[in-house]
């Protein structure tokens, strides 16, 4: 399906996220396909769901969406992910990081470590994808790649359907404007308090039923095997 024709929204969402929001997800950070950073300029965390629900919705509809994420760098031996100051060079040449961009400064405290962030959720019709897939960019600028980090995310509203393009400036063009609608959105009362969530804190939530809380690496084993994955937020690992 092609883009509609004129002026696209502004703020995308109700005032305050409605259902099935928020959906909470956590996984590690790890290489994807590499296109977003060399081809587009826009570096992502692709997380292929094939086989697993999204925070309990496995009929999630395929599209552009909004939230918050934190980073939690305990796990990975990479440097710091301190804020750095914004240089004039592009994305690609400041960071290779996969699971960045700084396609424009974001009003949220670097000291925070919560950022926003712009994903998209499904096959990316422009590159005809098998499987369907979490593109994750986050709205900030690192000065250092962070794979290995675990990412705890918040997604909070839905902007649109996905779209085929006739070129690859058509899209790039299109997630620029994305990124505005998520950040407008995002400052809305509502959406700014979610940021406090203890979710993004790294606080787990209930385990289903007859799932024992064991620790970091059985709980990856688990999710590998899709267990844990009712009742509670759907938790994704982030695989290549």
């Amino acid at each position: 399906m092609p883009p509609p024709n004129g002026p696209r929204e502004q703020i995308a969402g109700p005032d305050t996220p409605q259902s099935p929001f928020p959906l909470k997800l956590r996984g590690p950070v790890i290489k994807g396909f590499g296109r977003g950073s060399k081809e587009l300029g826009i570096p992502t965390a692709n997380i292929p769901i094939e086989g697993l629900s999204i925070g309990g919705h496995s009929d999630l509809e395929s599209g552009i969406y909004y939230g918050w994420c934190s980073l939690d760098c305990s796990t990975t031996s990479s440097q710091s992910i301190s804020s750095t100051t914004a240089s004039s060079a592009p994305p690609t040449e400041q960071s290779s990081n996969h699971a960045v961009a700084d396609l424009e400064s974001s009003s949220t405290s670097s000291n925070s470590q919560i950022y926003p962030t712009v994903l998209s959720i499904g096959f990316n019709p422009f590159y005809g994808n098998a499987k369907r897939s979490i593109e994750i960019h986050i709205l900030h600028q690192f000065p250092s790649d962070f794979y290995g980090a675990n990412l705890s995310l918040i997604i909070l509203g839905y902007i649109r359907p996905e779209y085929d393009y006739v070129s690859k400036e058509a899209l790039v063009e299109d997630i620029r404007e994305d990124i505005r609608v998520a950040q407008r959105s995002l400052d809305r009362g509502d959406y700014q308090s979610w940021k406090s969530d203890p979710w993004l804190g790294g606080e787990e939530q209930n385990e289903p039923e007859g799932v024992v809380s064991d620790g970091a690496d059985a709980r990856v084993q688990r999710m590998k095997r899709g267990v844990g994955q009712k009742g509670g937020p759907a938790m994704c690992v982030m695989d290549p």
